[in-house]
């Protein structure tokens, strides 16, 4: 910077009110001229909470249900198994672990609350802000162009001022294929936004609003409708002409046809996807005959291009368009580009200086908008006059292969193993997720869990949220209260911020000298924590008011070329060293996505969950299942990562505004994989105990312990009862997730035990790739992005082992015991009847992934059975020869033990 330039300041400093004791904050700047107070401003939105009544009668039932487990694990120290004792202890040890997991977990659950927008209140609160849409896309290689170009379609057609919306789409791969699907979405797009606009339709993507089984001419009085319609889509197919891809008459007639014609210009979009992917020896070539510059993926120049906001750019009725831009940051070889954070951090940047939307709407490039005012609905809470300067983020649901009602009509028996949400917080859609994000929504917010999340954009540069009295006297009690007292702790407290504050007290104030020396040690740390970039700088000070997405930090005599300019040097691979990016400001490297929204909760802003009615965003297919076990695999492992850093929510944070209860949120947020090795372990031991004869519970079964046995079973149903009431879950949504944990936690979270540890100690990044060709991708990719760090990838097959030699292990010791208690009459029913009431419980959590599993007809699976079936009759071969060759004489000849295997 240089030494003339502007002063900058930022807002919550203290040097910039020069004048605190100004006549307006005396008391008369904020009366009527009446003299009496003005009415306080309406709120935009508000918490529903529940009826006191269902959750008083649910927390009752949580400390019964707790109260009954005491008195179970008393029971269970008293009454040892005495043969064997380890089976015993072990079973034991499972039971106590997933105790203290099911406490750790419910404790923040005994505040649930929902949330509601006013969007009436929104329109007469004026002009809406700016927002920023920030899609990313890792390439057409990898990913269709036609679920990226309908998700930018969606965006550019919500329900929003196209003056205040501005959509960014980032390629990291660099592929032309995205450039130009993105083309052609821009030209389509100015005939199917007004169209959307003036017909209120829903959903807004092409794919999804033509993919519907409904008749769009019913109830359609206006005539104009079916013309516009049919001119939509006759401008589609003009521009798929022009492509040379289609043949077809450009006139369709009639609206029936419509549907049938969208699906085949879907079908000729993803051939011509497929073509693309055979990249020339050469590389590819623009219209102009120049290469593409981004013709290597790992080595070419940033690239931006604005495809729609140039001067005079309007739609086919006349109107303003939102804006749309294509970014692809540079990459070079050595330098870390940290996936899809990096990218995120990049378009962050890119659009502070181009458009300075005072919020930020992250979007995968398959998600699609299929409620339009879901931004509005956003604006109600991170614009509300009592909480909205507090709030940092909003996170919405995402629905993958559901209708917007909820319903499930592809629920079939293996859609268990197709379902894709497999973590307790996920980016996924199962309805059980809500009861979690609910109840930490009581708190101080639910966590941030990826795409669908409406950000504050002060709150990822890492400011402060705007406190108030009430704040400090609710905030926990820190030591400098006991040191200094209340003020000088509130004074603490307001300059924990990230971001690097001008201190007001001065030596040399007096002296020009003096004050030049501070200004450009100010100016030095602006540079390290946002990089040496001065209009970024002045960009993440500009306030960002109602009615626009700002000026972009820059002069107003700078022209369009010098923002570009200053935009590729923000996104260059050198920009970040020796910043801040990545840590404290923009979305937190290499510990997944829950460490931003955390760090932001113990910086003492909150976050909202909003669930509106109709479903705010939706996948456009369900995940195959190599595809879920993966990406449950990948969450799993990022999960443990946080657990075994610096970031780990047990101490991150201290002396900061995080709550007790919302820590702890985060804790059973991160530590879930942990609960994979007691789960696999006793979901081992019914089989083992059938098969062998022996048991883990005594003989002796007692009047009181079959009592209490009773009582802590139905505490258990009614504990899940009243959750499902209040909630609003279905029962068949809470069983398939319940389901699906089983599955995934006995496959893809043991292996991400195992592979955090491994990341975490020795450096070694174990990947689950779904074929040989992807592994050889994955490998290449993380060691150009990782340097470092050895991959090894592993067929994604092999984490159905586990889980399947689990099931067919009680499979058959439930057919062994059952053939004994036949042949030995009813007498021998009771020492097994326990043993088949866990081996139940595990075939019945089991056996939808088995026949999902089953009815794929490809090898992998196949092998994958073999193997379990190998597997579970070499260990029980294994356990007849040592428990044979171990026992004593007198017991082997015992006629007391049951001789089932």
């Amino acid at each position: 910077m240089e030494v003339g330039s502007p002063e900058i300041v930022p807002v919550n400093s203290p040097a910039s009110n020069p004048d605190p004791e100004s006549p307006e904050r005396e008391g008369g700047g904020d009366r009527d001229r009446d003299g009496a107070p003005p009415a306080p401003p309406e709120p935009l939105s508000e918490k529903l909470p529940v009826p006191a009544a269902e959750l008083s009668l649910y927390r009752a039932a949580v400390a019964l249900r707790v109260a009954l487990l005491g008195a179970f694990f008393r029971y269970r120290f008293a009454h040892p198994a005495r043969d064997p004792r380890w089976l015993w202890a072990a079973a034991l040890a499972c039971e106590l672990w997933l105790a203290v997991a099911w406490l750790l977990a419910q404790l923040p659950r005994l505040s649930p609350t929902n949330r509601a927008a006013r969007l009436d209140g929104l329109q007469e609160a004026g002009p809406l802000p700016g927002v920023d849409v920030l899609v990313t896309a890792a390439g057409a290689g990898t990913e269709a162009p036609l679920a990226t170009a309908n998700a930018v379609l969606s965006v550019l057609a919500a329900d929003y001022p196209a003056g205040s919306l501005a959509c960014y789409v980032h390629d990291d791969g660099a592929d032309m294929l995205v450039f130009e699907a993105l083309f052609e979405a821009a030209g389509f797009a100015r005939r199917w936004v007004p169209f959307c606009r003036r017909h209120a339709v829903e959903p807004r993507a092409p794919e999804l609003y033509f993919a519907r089984g409904v008749d769009y001419l019913r109830d359609r009085a206006a005539p104009s409708f079916v013309k516009e319609r049919r001119a939509m889509k006759v401008a589609d197919d003009r521009l798929e002409q022009q492509r040379g891809l289609t043949t077809g008459p450009a006139d369709r007639g009639l609206a029936v046809v419509l549907q049938r014609e969208y699906e085949e210009f879907k079908v000729r979009m993803n051939y011509l996807a497929a073509k693309a992917r055979k990249v020339p020896e050469d590389g590819w070539v623009m219209s102009d005959g120049t290469p593409w510059p981004g013709n290597n993926p790992r080595d070419h120049p940033a690239m931006i291009q604005v495809l729609l906001g140039h001067p005079g750019d309007q739609d086919a009725a006349g109107n303003q368009l939102p804006r749309l831009f294509y970014v692809s940051r540079e990459k070079r070889p050595g330098f870390q580009h940290h996936s899809k954070a990096g990218a995120l951090n990049a378009l962050l940047r890119v659009s502070a200086l181009l458009t300075n939307g005072a919020y930020v709407l992250n979007l995968h490039h398959d998600h699609c908008v299929t409620n339009s005012c879901v931004l509005r609905e956003a604006m109600c809470f991170l614009t509300d006059p009592v909480a909205g300067n507090r709030t940092c983020f909003v996170q919405f649901p995402l629905r993958i292969g559901v209708d917007d009602d909820g319903g499930e009509p592809h629920a079939t028996r293996n859609s268990v193993f197709f379902d894709s949400s497999n973590s307790r917080f996920c980016d996924a859609g199962v309805e059980g997720v809500q009861i979690d994000m609910k109840c930490m929504d009581g708190i101080q917010g639910p966590p941030y869990v990826g795409s669908g999340c409406c950000f504050n954009r002060k709150a990822l540069y890492g400011f402060d949220p705007a406190f108030s009295e009430d704040d400090d006297d609710e905030a926990p009690a820190h030591w400098s209260r006991w040191c200094f007292g209340k003020a000088k702790e509130r004074a603490l407290r307001r300059t924990m911020s990230a971001v690097p504050l001008l201190d007001s007290e001065d030596t040399d104030e007096q002296t020009q000298a003096g004050r030049r020396r501070r200004l450009r040690s100010y100016r030095a740390a602006l540079e390290r924590h946002f990089g040496h970039s001065p209009a970024f700088i002045a960009s993440a000070f500009t306030g960002q008011g109602r009615g626009g997405g700002g000026d972009g930090g820059a002069s107003t005599a700078a022209d369009a070329s010098s923002l570009l300019r200053e935009a590729i040097h923000v996104v260059s691979c050198a920009y970040e060293e020796r910043t801040r990016w990545g840590k404290d400001v923009g979305w937190v490297y290499g510990s997944g996505v829950v460490v931003t929204g955390f760090r932001m909760h113990a910086r003492g802003w909150a976050s909202a969950y909003c669930a509106p009615a109709r479903a705010a965003f939706r996948s456009f297919a369900r995940d195959s299942p190599s595809g879920v076990l993966a990406g449950a695999s990948r969450r799993a492992v990022a999960a443990m990562g946080v657990l075994l850093s610096r970031h780990c929510p047990v101490w991150a944070g201290a002396g900061g505004r995080l709550r007790l209860m919302q820590r702890l949120g985060y804790v059973s947020c991160v530590a879930y994989p942990l609960a994979s090795i007691p789960l696999t372990a006793y979901c081992a031991i019914p089989a083992a105990c059938l098969l062998s004869g022996k048991s883990v519970f005594p003989d002796d079964l007692g009047y009181y312990d079959a009592v209490l046995l009773i009582l802590l079973l139905a505490s258990v149903v009614a504990t899940v009862a009243l959750e499902l009431r209040w909630s609003g879950v279905a029962l068949r949504a809470w069983w398939r997730d319940q389901k699906l944990w089983v599955v995934t936690g006995t496959s893809a979270c043991l292996a991400a035990v195992f592979q955090g540890v491994l990341r975490a100690c020795a450096g070694i990044d174990v990947g689950f790739s779904l074929s040989e060709s992807d592994a050889e991708t994955a490998s290449g990719s993380s060691s150009s992005d990782d340097d470092g760090d050895a991959r090894r990838s592993v067929r994604w097959s092999n984490l159905l082992i586990p889980p399947a030699s689990l099931l067919l292990g009680n499979l058959a010791g439930v057919v062994v015991a059952v053939s004994y208690g036949v042949d030995h009459g009813y007498r021998s029913w009771g020492p097994v009847l326990v043993k088949l009431a866990l081996a139940g419980w595990v075939v019945a959590h089991l056996q939808g992934f088995l026949r999902g599993l089953l009815a794929r007809r490809d090898r992998a699976p196949t092998i994958a059975v073999l193997w379990s079936v190998l597997f579970v009759s070499v260990l029980s071969l294994l356990w007849v020869n040592v428990d044979s060759y171990s026992a004593p004489p007198s017991r082997s000849s015992s006629a007391s033990q049951q001789p089932v295997l």
